[in-house]
């Protein structure tokens, strides 16, 4: 195995494992390298595009969702049914993430199987990474490579961004946890649907997000997510288990990790760096949604580290934020604005649900949701759903409207 590359992709999840691929398609000499010890804890869910955009092949789909059901505080549940206009594929990770890395290596990427220790800038802004192996049958002593670039696609606790930026440059998160249990033979589908996601709003299984309850065919995600420290989500996932009718299945693993809701304002460093997915905070407010964002990322930072390396210049990294926020910029705005103004208190979360009824909004949701953006075709839906939301926010009754 060489031990200089153009590029060095830290983090083998779907961002990195996407740049990876992406760069040695496109021929340049690229080493990706994860650790390949955890498994990210994420509900798994994709729309049908993805698929598409990424070739992702049906055997990667565990089960496809054609609804979702909320569930306010009071209990009252409002069901959302996709139609014919697509789906929601559910990937489990513990095997997603591992074809994405085999993907990366058929294009001609090395792999290594390590942790990343330290990085430091040597003779013309080349970075010397030290390595520490994390394989069981590994050696232990440390691997030293050279990387003219190194894309820091490693996760909210990104180790890139600790070692080659400011301390400040850091996105909030809340924190997520979930279980993964063995999905029941025979459930009551009024508490669980093989084919249907459950999205909880309720302040006692998160004060500030949401809780879910998402099949992957013979498994099934439960899990939620807070930044509101001493709420214990481990507890208020044992109770979406038994909401649901899974509390006695058998539990398969247990994962937790913090997970970013704002896109940084800067993610390289002028130089050399590229931070992407998660460690640049491409997961979507509101929902959690970060599959879909991440793998796109990956595929942006890609092209920005092709131009940088073919004009030997730092100025073309700027150009994956840019062109990630000039796709999404606007839709992550919006899905912030909802975070903050529905997820306050559970007055408001039983009006969102509320609204949640509503035909208009749940077309323009599937249809904003499956095709990554904002419906524009139909102007006056918007404005029914724009009236509907401030008579909701203020109490105005219906009749007022």
């Amino acid at each position: 195995m060489r031990k200089f590359y153009d590029v060095a992709v830290i983090g083998g999840g779907p961002c990195g494992a996407m740049a990876a691929e992406r760069l040695a398609e496109m021929g340049h000499s690229v080493v990706l390298i994860d650790p390949d010890n955890r498994i990210k804890p994420c509900g798994g869910a994709i729309p049908s595009r993805a698929l598409a955009d990424f070739a992702i092949p049906d055997s990667q789909i565990v089960a496809r969702a054609n609804a979702a059901r909320i569930i306010a505080p009071s209990g009252r549940t409002v069901d959302m049914t996709i139609g014919d206009i697509g789906y929601v594929g559910m990937v489990d990770r513990a095997t997603f993430d591992p074809y994405l890395r085999r993907r990366a290596a058929e294009a001609g990427a090395d792999r290594l199987t390590a942790k990343l220790e330290a990085i430091s800038e040597g003779a013309n802004d080349a970075l010397e990474l030290t390595l520490t192996p994390t394989a069981a049958e590994a050696d232990r002593a440390a691997i030293h490579v050279t990387a003219r670039r190194v894309i820091g696609a490693d996760g909210a606790n990104s180790a890139v961004r600790r070692l080659m930026f400011p301390a400040s440059r850091k996105p909030p998160y809340v924190f997520a946890y979930h279980e993964i249990v063995e999905s029941p033979e025979e459930a009551d589908p009024d508490v669980f649907r093989a084919d249907r996601c459950d999205v909880v709003y309720d302040g006692r299984i998160s004060p500030d997000f949401y809780g879910w309850v998402f099949p992957h065919g013979g498994h099934t995600s439960i899990g939620t997510g807070t930044a509101v420290k001493g709420h214990n989500i481990r507890e208020a996932t044992a109770k979406l288990k038994h909401a649901a009718g899974l509390a006695d299945c058998r539990v398969i693993r247990r994962e937790g990790a913090p997970l970013p809701l704002k896109p940084m304002k800067r993610w390289d460093n002028g130089r050399n760096v590229l931070l992407a997915g998660d460690a640049a905070g491409t997961v979507a407010p509101s929902s959690g949604e970060g599959i879909y964002y991440a793998m796109l990322c990956g595929q942006l930072s890609a092209d920005a580290m092709h131009q940088s390396l073919l004009t030997s210049s730092s100025r073309p990294l700027t150009e994956a934020r840019k062109n990630f926020m000039r796709a999404h910029g606007r839709v992550f705005l919006i899905l912030g604005i909802m975070q903050t103004v529905w997820y306050r208190n559970d007055r408001f979360r039983e009006k969102f649900v509320a609204m949640c009824a509503d035909p208009d909004v749940q077309r323009l949701t599937w249809e904003s949701y499956l095709n990554k953006k904002l419906v524009r075709r139909d102007p006056l839906a918007h404005l029914r759903v724009f009236a509907k939301d401030l008579a909701q926010l203020f109490g105005i009754p219906a009749g007022q409207r």
